[in-house]
């Protein structure tokens, strides 16, 4: 009777995953609504030649993977449920349409089809089928997957029907792309090490400090991630509004 009390109550979270992707979203934030300032003329600089925002572009995208990463390594060393696992991938596939159409009435000629949303589902989907088996071996196959692009890539992979694989010799316009290689790596990164530190009962993990703040954010990454950018452009158009 204590054993099927215990197996229903909630799985601990971890402080320290949480305040990670707290962090990747603050940082994500900063990041969008400088881009909507600049989009509305607040401020001018280049956010698609600038190494300062095409760098944290990189660092954002990373931190999110990585703790994606980790997240599955820690649902799975938990035994996460696999209805729970496919009702959150189809959470993420949904917004990741709706991210589709919202950037394509936004940004016509240059919309987002394969943005982090995207890339993650793909990820998703390929480590709970295939590559979560190999447990923490999996890190071998990260540095192969980042050097993917450039060991491999081939212009037959440019056009839009091939180039959500990553291995591409010309960038696609579009406002945010995320396609699974080399992107998988940085995830196949954090989802290795999420399994070595199964085996410690992600001890270094819980032991990260927990900032309130951060960690409450790092709870409700899908939600924010849809949510903070059309209250950021409706603030931004308002401003504009008032100015003019």
């Amino acid at each position: 009777m204590r054993q099927n009390r215990s197996a229903a109550l909630p799985r601990p979270r971890l402080g320290g995953l949480d305040t990670l992707r707290g962090l990747a979203i603050v940082w994500m934030m900063s990041f969008h609504f400088s881009f909507d300032l600049n989009w509305f003329g607040f401020i001018h600089t280049d956010f698609y030649t600038s190494p300062w925002w095409l760098w944290q572009r990189v660092c954002i995208v990373s931190l999110f993977l990585f703790t994606a990463g980790l997240a599955q390594s820690h649902g799975d060393a938990r035994g996460r449920r696999e209805a729970a696992f496919w009702r959150r991938w189809g959470q993420i596939f949904g917004c990741g349409l709706l991210v589709v159409a919202g950037s394509y009435l936004a940004f016509p000629r240059s919309f987002i089809y394969f943005g982090i949303l995207q890339g993650v589902a793909a990820m998703l989907l390929v480590h709970h089928l295939v590559s979560r088996r190999l447990g923490a071996w999996v890190l071998l196959l990260a540095p192969v997957a980042i050097a993917a692009p450039e060991l491999w890539g081939h212009p037959m992979f440019n056009p839009p029907l091939w180039n959500w694989t990553g291995l591409i010799t010309q960038k696609p316009i579009t406002e945010d792309y995320v396609p699974l290689l080399p992107w998988i790596g940085v995830f196949w990164a954090g989802a290795g090490l999420g399994a070595l530190l199964a085996r410690v009962d992600f001890k270094p993990l819980a032991a990260l400090p927990a900032v309130r703040p951060l960690t409450f954010l790092g709870r409700w990454p899908l939600t924010i991630y849809m949510l903070h950018q059309p209250v950021f452009v409706g603030l931004v158009w308002l401003a504009a509004h008032v100015r003019a």
